[in-house]
């Protein structure tokens, strides 16, 4: 009988976020990287206060769970929304938005995305300090 089960292990190891993605202090633990067809993204990010990610969207949407912490999350155009540890958001693919943590507290969450043609985001401009502090 062919062994269909594959154990996953950490893909990289920890590494800070690349300025080119985020603002603020940032690290990122690949956690599974699964192959075709599936092409499964997960990643634990951990956010110090006021860190967050650059606008950007995912071609094939992203599953947001949040581990620890607050979190600030804001679609364009639309007012942040607060969420917290134990809550999971479903982004459709597309959608522009940031998400990091909030001004007082540290954020943990895990990042499920697909990869479309080996790129699971589209990177965009920063959330500047202005936008950022009309936040709750």
């Amino acid at each position: 009988m062919k062994d269909s089960w594959k154990k996953f292990v950490p893909q990289a190891p920890t590494r800070a976020g690349s300025a080119e993605w985020f603002t603020g202090q940032v690290w990122i633990s690949q956690l599974i990287a699964s192959p075709e067809p599936m092409n499964l993204r997960v990643v634990r990010v951990f956010f110090s206060p006021t860190a967050r990610t650059h606008w950007h969207t995912h071609p094939q949407g992203q599953i947001l769970h949040v581990k620890a912490g607050i979190s600030w999350f804001q679609r364009w155009g639309e007012a942040v929304l607060e969420i917290k540890a134990g809550d999971i958001l479903y982004i459709p693919p597309g959608e522009k938005y940031w998400h990091g943590a909030s001004a007082t507290q540290a954020m943990t969450h895990l990042a499920l995305q697909a990869a479309e043609k080996g790129t699971t985001a589209g990177w965009l401009e920063s959330v500047s300090d202005e936008q950022y502090k009309a936040n709750p």
